[in-house]
């Protein structure tokens, strides 16, 4: 199993409801990936952290027009730039985020503490030169949809045995408390893994909680998982 998919990729799609979608466009590569499209208050639909796939468009004309492409890690341009040029809309960037927009292949939009008209809240999840980090997240009040790109996820490396959702583990050691303690989500949507839909906000609080208490046993499978 590659850590990092190449070629020719096949999407499966996970995080399917009536306001969005999430995909794998490799399956089955270690780092897993996650893309998604959520349709905002506009009627549009915002694409976030999208790693291409032959077929996506029929996938996103599902649930409306392209309204932008977001980037919400200084490091997860991924194929923002070519998926936005082929819907002819601007790639988003948070307005504080420094050396993102040089890296885009397409128009560049910068947003503040909301997400143009989407009606997605933009938070500061971590803003840091060591390690060099910086991530944005978004909020969906209506929907109860929390978006976070880097600093939680799914995939088996994140997560410590018995946890459903954890802190990526360079964060584990300060893990974002301040950015995500104040959400109560009904689902919890990360950029690597399926999202999580149930018991949402109990899993984000175990997960910031427990984040220093199970960093062995999380490290000892991550290492495990990175020589397999």
């Amino acid at each position: 199993m590659p850590m990092k998919g190449r070629g020719t990729a096949e999407y499966r799609v996970i995080d399917r409801w009536d306001g969005g979608v999430g995909w794998l466009a490799y399956p089955d590569e270690k780092m897993q990936r996650a893309s998604h499209a959520l349709v905002g208050d506009d009627g549009g639909l915002w694409v976030f952290d999208p790693v291409d796939a032959p077929g996506l468009d029929e996938l996103l004309a599902e649930y409306g027009e392209v309204s932008g492409v977001v980037v919400g890690l200084d490091r997860h341009v991924r194929d923002a730039g070519k998926l936005a040029n082929r819907h002819d809309v601007p790639v988003y960037v948070a307005d504080w985020m420094s050396g993102v927009a040089g890296d885009v292949d397409a128009p560049v939009e910068r947003f503040g503490r909301t997400l143009a008209d989407s009606g997605f809240e933009a938070f500061t999840v971590v803003d840091s030169s060591l390690p060099p980090w910086q991530e944005v997240g978004f909020y969906h009040e209506a929907s109860g949809t929390l978006l976070v790109p880097e600093a939680l996820g799914t995939a088996s490396y994140f997560c410590a045995p018995g946890e459903r959702l954890g802190v990526h583990p360079m964060l584990r050691p300060l893990p974002p408390r301040r950015a995500l303690r104040g959400y109560d989500p009904e689902r919890v949507l990360v950029g690597h893994g399926a999202g999580v839909t149930e018991n949402a906000a109990t899993a984000l609080r175990g997960a910031l909680e427990d984040a220093r208490k199970n960093l062995p046993s999380a490290y000892k499978k991550a290492f495990q998982k990175m020589l397999s």
